[in-house]
């Protein structure tokens, strides 16, 4: 018997052994983290970059970044934009990147206003990176046997954050996949672009294809989840591919299938692609939403049991989606941080701020682990 005893301690062992220097310390408890800390090496956050001198259109689709096949242990995630931005060699090729790296290359491939990149990324870090190694996978490992990887390997992958239910590519949670493109999803993405864009995605299209979505994961998942912070990342979805995946030159707000299947399904951008011309941010959202507006919830372990959730913030209360994912999200995750861990936790929560002042909204400051 005095045999078996030793298992969770071997267990935890292997885990320690096997730990990735990018995987997300989210979640861990108190004993895995006193295991794993010791064999990472700290590496003090870089101060965020700040905006580009110059915002024109130009090529970025170029001989220096070639689009390349994934290669074996390539990661890649439910963002097609940082898919993208790791297949053509402007972040790693191996999908696993600094938060520093991420806001220079979205800025100078997608021309994305400097604040709103600083806030995006530092809630993406804050959430699914290794605070203490200061890195980021943007996705999941995926084993060549097809098994599902183990929880210790993540990246993009804290559900109704980033990744969340009511996607335009991908499945929600629920069901099973909800990393992986989704063919059937995508079909039914050019099916509302031929019938309201007239086969290009636009506002138009962005608005219907939003509520589309909603109203089907209402009518399948029992467990669906639409409040902050993923009500927001969900709308801001719906714009993105319209503000940084539309080729500069034209600038007309209107996506071509071919670079929409592009960067959604292959992470690739269109032969000669130019940039946006001169930076962009969430615009469009509000006529998305104010098309069919619906209110922060979920359903409530059926299907078509959507309640209203009167706690998340929405657009009115934009400094609440700052404060729930400080002090809910991030909280949750990081109950009670010492040493190292809670320095990093404390600078990137500055960096993020940062960000989030940048964008004018005129929200005070929370501090979850006190100020140091």
């Amino acid at each position: 018997m005095k045999y078996f005893s030793l298992l969770p301690a071997f267990a935890c062992v292997a885990r320690v052994t096997a730990f990735p220097s990018y995987a997300s310390l989210a979640g861990l408890s108190n004993r895995e983290l006193e295991s794993i800390l010791p064999t990472l090496e700290y590496r003090k956050p870089a101060l965020p970059p700040g905006p580009l001198k110059d915002t024109s259109a130009k090529l970025v689709n170029d001989k220096a970044h070639p689009w390349k096949p994934l290669r074996r242990g390539d990661i890649r995630g439910p963002c097609p934009g940082l898919n993208a931005l790791a297949s053509h060699g402007y972040l790693p090729r191996n999908g696993i990147a600094t938060p520093v790296q991420i806001i220079n290359t979205i800025q100078e491939v997608f021309n994305m206003e400097n604040s709103l990149a600083i806030f995006l990324t530092y809630a993406a870090h804050l959430v699914d990176g290794n605070l203490i190694t200061d890195l980021l996978s943007i996705g999941r490992k995926t084993p060549l046997t097809g098994r599902d990887p183990p929880p210790i390997v993540g990246g993009l992958n804290t559900h109704a954050v980033f990744e969340g239910d009511a996607s335009m590519t991908r499945g929600d949670d629920f069901f099973g996949n909800n990393h992986n493109f989704n063919a059937t999803l995508f079909d039914q993405f050019v099916d509302f672009n031929n019938r309201f864009g007239g086969g290009k995605y636009n506002l138009t299209v962005a608005a219907e294809l939003r509520f589309k979505r909603i109203q089907d994961s209402i009518a399948t998942n029992p467990r669906f989840s639409f409040v902050s912070p993923r009500y927001f990342t969900a709308y801001a979805e719906s714009v993105f591919p319209i503000n940084f995946f539309v080729d500069g030159r034209r600038n007309d707000g209107q996506l071509d299938m071919d670079a929409a299947q592009g960067f959604f399904q292959f992470s690739r951008m269109p032969k000669d692609f130019f940039r946006p011309n001169g930076t962009r941010s969430t615009e469009g959202i509000n006529q998305v939403f104010l098309a069919h507006p619906v209110q922060p919830g979920g359903n409530v372990g059926k299907v078509n049991s959507y309640t209203l959730d009167p706690t998340s913030a929405d657009f009115s209360t934009f400094c609440l989606l700052y404060e729930n994912v400080v002090n809910k999200t991030i909280k949750g995750l990081y109950p009670n941080p010492t040493g190292k861990l809670r320095q990093a936790l404390n600078t990137n929560l500055n960096f993020l701020f940062q960000g989030l002042e940048g964008l004018n909204f005129g929200c005070e400051q929370v501090f979850p682990y006190g100020q140091d």
